[in-house]
């Protein structure tokens, strides 16, 4: 069959290298696609928001599966539309892809299923909310309601914080009609893990555990990025908790879903705290996490794309999921001053000497390719995975990669993985 892969950063290059080793792919299109999907794709000039031109596209080329990378496309309805062309998708409609495009959203689904989660009150309205915020324990955690790019969350450990983020969001609008409707909710102390299973509309599947490093400083210091490393599994939700996992945080909201006459058909991803009460679900995305997606697919031993036509077309099971006992990290190599003002245009060199170690493997996430030649077009540029028998492993696996890889102004950091490799000694 021909498949459509939507996006453009290092999840959609490990999507497409995953894709690329099913015997049922006959051709694999990428929309934008990278400089990382142009070397086993062929890249088409759609952006993944261009809902009419991608279901076109689909149907011009005889598509038999479309996969969705990012949220955006599935928040503006893009299953929706191909459902309607009798396409597949592998990717939620847009009622079940408001669990990210609303924080509201989801926070009211998952009180409505008995999920743990935070305390929240959700506001439209400035005054009040500057009145809640003035009355509640510190710190408190602010979120406007839509996409904001992973940039719409301040945790407030005063209430001139807080009030100076709702201004911001509400007042200045700076995150657009997303901040219009905020989410004032109590904060968690704890350690984050990233959750994921493989959902069909009522069968569930759970992926191993993972841990992603959103600061761009070493010791999680600085602004938050998209992600600058992870790896699988975490130690502080070992294989032993998927299981009990899966049935506290994903199966209470498919049920929810389904119930609501919307199967939800994709990956559904809960992030999680793990606190001294138990674990608590931060938020949940609707699509394979990046950089989670490039560790978790090293893991993974079947073929995807029997694994996605399964959820989309509701015949999912689990015999179909098989993963590898090895330890995978990806260290994501950004371009110096990510996530502010950063150059472009930077020659990579080194990926085909990394790639020729045994379990490494270079996903490009921010480049193009001209002429045979990479170069760097945005923050996050590179995602150097690789595997290892253990994490200690299977680090130093990745940072030897690193090593080889090398492009002006090259910026990562150096303790990818440590904090689980100390809760293993520990």
């Amino acid at each position: 069959m021909n498949v459509l892969l939507v996006g453009s950063g290092g999840r959609e290059h490990a999507l497409a290298w995953k894709l690329s080793q099913s015997p049922l792919v006959d051709t694999l299109f990428a929309a934008p696609g990278n400089g990382g999907t142009a070397l086993l794709a062929e890249n088409v000039s759609i952006s993944d928001t261009d809902t009419d031109a991608l279901v076109a596209f689909a149907v011009k080329n005889a598509v038999g599966l479309v996969v969705a990378g990012p949220e955006a496309p599935l928040v503006a309805g893009l299953s929706d539309a191909l459902a309607e062309k009798g396409i597949p998708c592998f990717g939620p409609d847009a009622f079940c892809a408001r669990l990210e495009g609303s924080k509201a959203f989801a926070k009211d689904i998952m009180r409505a299923s008995g999920v743990p989660t935070a305390d929240y009150r959700v506001f439209t309205d400035l005054e009040a909310a500057r009145e809640h915020v003035m009355n509640r324990p510190l710190p408190m955690v602010v979120k406007a309601d839509g996409l904001a790019a992973g940039k719409g969350v301040v945790v407030a450990k005063t209430r001139v914080e807080a009030a100076a983020a709702l201004e911001d969001m509400m007042g200045a609008r700076i995150f657009g009609a997303a901040g219009d409707t905020v989410v004032v909710e109590d904060c968690l102390i704890g350690e984050e893990a990233s959750f994921l299973a493989f959902c069909d509309g009522k069968t569930v599947v759970p992926m191993p555990s993972c841990q992603d490093h959103k600061a761009v400083g070493e010791g999680d210091t600085g602004p938050n990025t998209g992600g600058m490393g992870a790896y699988s599994p975490a130690p502080v939700l070992p294989d032993s908790e998927w299981d009990r996992m899966a049935k506290l945080v994903i199966a209470p909201i498919a049920r929810t879903l389904a119930a609501k006459g919307h199967p939800f058909k994709g990956v559904l991803y809960a992030g999680l705290m793990m606190t001294k009460d138990g674990p608590f679900v931060l938020e949940y995305n609707v699509r394979f996490g990046d950089p989670e997606c490039q560790p978790l697919l090293m893991r993974l031993d079947s073929d995807i794309a029997r694994i996605m036509l399964a959820a989309a077309s509701g015949e999912l099971s689990p015999e179909m999921v098989a993963w590898s006992p090895k330890t995978a990290l990806c260290v994501v190599m950004a371009a110096g001053g990510y996530p502010g003002t950063y150059p472009k245009g930077m020659t990579i060199s080194g990926i085909e000497e990394a790639d020729k170690a045994d379990g490494v493997k270079v996903f490009v996430a921010g480049a193009k390719l001209e002429g045979g030649t990479l170069s760097t077009t945005g923050g996050r540029v590179l995602g150097v995975t690789a595997l290892g028998d253990d994490l200690a492993q299977a680090q130093a696996n990745a940072y030897k990669a690193v090593s080889a890889v090398s492009f002006d102004k090259a910026y990562f950091r150096r303790d990818i993985g440590a904090k689980g490799i100390t809760r293993t000694r520990q």
